[in-house]
């Protein structure tokens, strides 16, 4: 598939989705739909261990949606393309990783912050700025209290502040910083945390703690009791990380 204003690639047990409108990575209405396709695309792929989500360049990862396609004649266009990319999002069964080096302001924050994993490099900032502009972040409203708790939502929200990224990584937004001259290395060593597990595993381990995302703790470890023994205990994974383990050997993954 092409595409004007992202790339798409496979390598290994990774794709990877790249913003690629330098130098500001700022996400237009078709740079959004482009986004969509890809991410459709992704959904469908077998043996992948994880989605990347990232962008060219070190100055941005994406400093935020178009104010241009906040117009009255595009609004609606633009809220419905947007919050599909994190409808998309919340439908994937693999690990999703958003790989920031440089800002992510308002639309990039929100991308960014709802991949189930974030690295970013030292040098980088988050923000939802909107409130400046007098409007608020669609969805960052709805997601940021659930992440980073009331107090720390409230704070970002409405102040419009910008944040480093170790003060991110302190808030709960970012997983890992990664200092500025290893953060090739330090996120390709982070990949290879998930690129050496199972797949099959990681899509149940996903599965699992989506279940138990928003309900009381008790429905949440039934969900799970059932995804262990009647999906996760049924793949030929789980029975030979056991088998290795055991035999003290390193397992041989065979599901894609």
């Amino acid at each position: 598939m092409g595409f004007n204003f992202i790339t798409f690639d496979q390598k290994d047990k990774v794709a990877t989705l790249t913003i690629n409108r330098p130098p500001y990575n700022v996400l237009d209405i078709p740079t959004m739909k482009e986004m969509n396709e890809a991410l459709a695309e992704a959904r469908g792929m077998a043996g992948i261990s994880a989605l990347v989500i990232t962008a060219t360049g070190s100055k941005a990862f994406s400093s935020g949606v178009d104010v241009r396609d906040h117009t009255p004649d595009k609004m609606d266009e633009m809220i419905r393309v947007f919050h599909q990319i994190f409808r998309s999002l919340l439908s994937f069964n693999i690990p999703t990783v958003a790989a920031v080096n440089g800002v992510a302001l308002g639309g990039g924050c929100e991308v960014a912050s709802f991949c189930d994993l974030v690295v970013a490099s030292e040098h980088s900032k988050f923000g939802q700025p909107e409130i400046m502009v007098g409007v608020y972040p669609s969805m960052a409203v709805a997601w940021f209290t659930k992440i980073i708790g009331m107090k720390r939502a409230f704070e970002l929200l409405l102040t419009g502040k910008t944040i480093d990224a170790k003060t991110a990584c302190d808030y709960g937004l970012v997983n890992q910083v990664i200092p500025d001259g290893e953060y090739e290395q330090g996120l390709e060593a982070f990949l290879a945390e998930l690129t050496g597990k199972s797949s099959a595993v990681l899509k149940w381990c996903k599965k699992a703690i989506m279940s138990g995302l928003d309900v009381p703790f008790e429905k949440g470890l039934s969900a799970s009791e059932v995804i262990y023994q009647y999906a996760l205990m049924g793949t030929k994974d789980a029975g030979e990380g056991l088998k290795a383990f055991l035999e003290k050997r390193k397992p041989v993954w065979q599901e894609k």
